[in-house]
């Protein structure tokens, strides 16, 4: 069985209609245009009817005579009819043509207003699945099926649309989010999320708050952890799971050993470490995440999920305790790819241009030219697109690998010529894919359909989102930001580590045992839940 992100592997919905999002207001532009355009097109028919309602009654109320003197031939009611019925079709069809022309996100990929009406769109789409602040819900989760892991990427969406259009409309609920799931210690390890949290969700909540830092979003109130005391405190905690023992080396999927998967080292678990610590060593300068990242890296490669030899494929994982070959699952995912080739495009930056990670950032550019867009045009997921069977995660896959070739393209600027070619025909793509629902703007999977292709949900607006981000990013070159040109958040090598014994990763290459001995406690607990009779212990 193939081992993708959860097991089993859940289809997509069978029973999905076109009306996700029937709820959904009529949306104005960063600049107002459509709700203008939208005015228009109503002042039109309602105008014309009224006109030739007013008419007819004239002259019904008009004495014959005076009709007959008038140069107006003689209306039967059933031509009168007939005519009213023809001229209300007529202008509910301009109005329509005028709505379709509204809700449609065409993209002009060279334009920075469509680029920027596009971002506002595609975010709207994603805050409408929303619900985290009303009564009863959890703040900074989005829905089920949603993972908790992709509330944090959808969060780093929102971080992104603010750096890149100025428009602070979801600000305070994007800092209130990031900041309700920190957990007790400040680390990203909120209770409610003890028993299911693996070593990749992890991974992309400390990513969010390393965008935060990056982009100079508003800094939380001096009594809050701060955006890079928690990329920091993430960092430790995924340091401190490094695990020797087995296959020499890398994170495992899992971080407690009763959760399915724990058996499985994975791309993405590693591949969010490296590209988080690269860049820590950027923003910070601190050399031991360089460090981290230099081994994160060593060991892809020398265990072989890095093919060099296969067009420097990334394949999904392997199984303990010896990674061999033939435990390999060699699938597939855009988001694999983009995590190490963002990481060597910050580890490029960091070391001033060094020849060997230009060498690796271009590979991986290639690789992922090759694999994961159509004929060199446009993004697609091909491990799951082509036989429709992405499941609700799956989908918001390769806005990731997006978001990472737009990271590329400012710090390793000799990417820039090739990427913003592959990110500008898939922004245009994506757009003309969110002309779904009922509201006309409902982001499908396929984009290389060119249409709506009737699918829909959190993660088909997120990698719509982030393409169209993207492609916009190329008009704020000023981000990232490190420490030392602009970068404004305050940081803290030891975060995470204040409830243990060990020392920060950013100090030392000792890992710690806390992890793997919490993960024994709790195995413990739960099984004797299980045999009083008491099924899962809540914790």
């Amino acid at each position: 069985m193939q081992i993708c992100r959860r097991f089993p592997l859940k289809q997509k919905h069978s029973f999905k209609k076109a009306n996700n999002h029937q709820n959904r207001t009529p949306r104005p532009t960063v600049q107002g245009l459509y709700i203008q355009e939208e005015a228009t097109g109503f002042t039109s028919f309602f105008t014309s009817f009224l006109f030739q309602r007013r008419l007819q009654r004239r002259r019904r109320s008009t004495p014959l005579a005076s009709r007959l003197h008038t140069t107006r031939p003689v209306i039967n009611r059933q031509e009168e009819f007939i005519s009213m019925l023809s001229t209300l079709v007529t202008s509910l069809l301009a109005a329509a043509s005028v709505l379709t022309r509204v809700n449609a996100v065409t993209i002009d990929a060279s334009s920075q207003s469509s680029l920027t009406n596009g971002s506002y769109q595609t975010v709207k789409g994603i805050m409408n699945y929303y619900h985290g602040d009303e009564i009863g819900e959890t703040p900074g989760l989005f829905p089920a099926p949603a993972y908790w892991w992709e509330s944090g990427a959808a969060w780093n969406t929102l971080i992104e649309y603010y750096a890149y259009t100025g428009d602070d409309t979801w600000n305070n609920q994007t800092m209130k989010s990031l900041l309700f799931q920190v957990g007790p210690d400040d680390d990203y390890m909120p209770l409610n999320q003890t028993t299911s949290e693996g070593n990749d969700d992890h991974g992309f909540w400390g990513i969010a708050a390393m965008s935060a830092a990056e982009n100079n979003f508003p800094n939380p109130a001096s009594d809050e952890p701060q955006w890079l005391a928690l990329a920091q405190a993430v960092f430790n905690r995924m340091a401190s799971r490094w695990d020797d023992e087995n296959c020499n080396g890398g994170l495992r999927w899992q971080i407690f050993q009763f959760n399915n998967g724990y058996k499985y080292k994975n791309s993405i678990s590693n591949g969010v470490f490296f590209n988080l610590a690269a860049r820590l060593a950027r923003y910070t300068g601190n050399q031991t995440y360089a460090d981290w990242a230099q081994k994160t890296w060593d060991w892809t490669v020398d265990i072989g999920l890095i093919n060099k030899t296969a067009n420097w494929a990334i394949y999904d994982g392997a199984n303990v305790p010896n990674c061999s070959t033939d435990t390999f699952d060699t699938i597939q995912w855009t988001y694999n790819n983009g995590m190490y080739l963002g990481g060597a495009a910050f580890m490029y930056n960091y070391t001033n241009g060094n020849s060997t990670w230009k060498s690796y950032t271009q590979s991986l550019l290639d690789s992922a030219e090759l694999f994961f867009f159509v004929n060199s045009t446009v993004l697609y997921e091909p491990a799951c697109e082509p036989s429709q069977t992405c499941d609700y995660d799956q989908t918001s896959f390769k806005g990731y690998l997006s978001q990472q070739l737009n990271y590329a393209a400012k710090v390793a600027p000799f990417t820039a010529n090739q990427v913003h070619t592959l990110l500008a025909s898939s922004a245009e793509a994506a757009g003309l894919s969110c002309s779904g629902g009922t509201d006309g703007i409902t982001c499908g999977n396929r984009w290389y359909e060119y249409t709506w292709d009737g699918d829909y949900g959190l993660g088909e607006q997120i990698s719509a989102a982030d393409v169209v981000l993207a492609s916009l990013s190329r008009f704020a070159p000023q981000y990232p930001l490190t420490a030392n040109n602009g970068g404004t958040s305050a940081g803290d090598p030891s975060a995470g580590t204040s409830d243990d014994s060990s020392t920060s990763a950013a100090t030392s290459t000792t890992a710690s045992t806390k992890d793997k001995a919490l993960g024994g406690l709790l195995t413990v607990v739960l099984s004797l839940g299980v045999l009083a009779g008491g099924g899962w212990l809540a914790i």
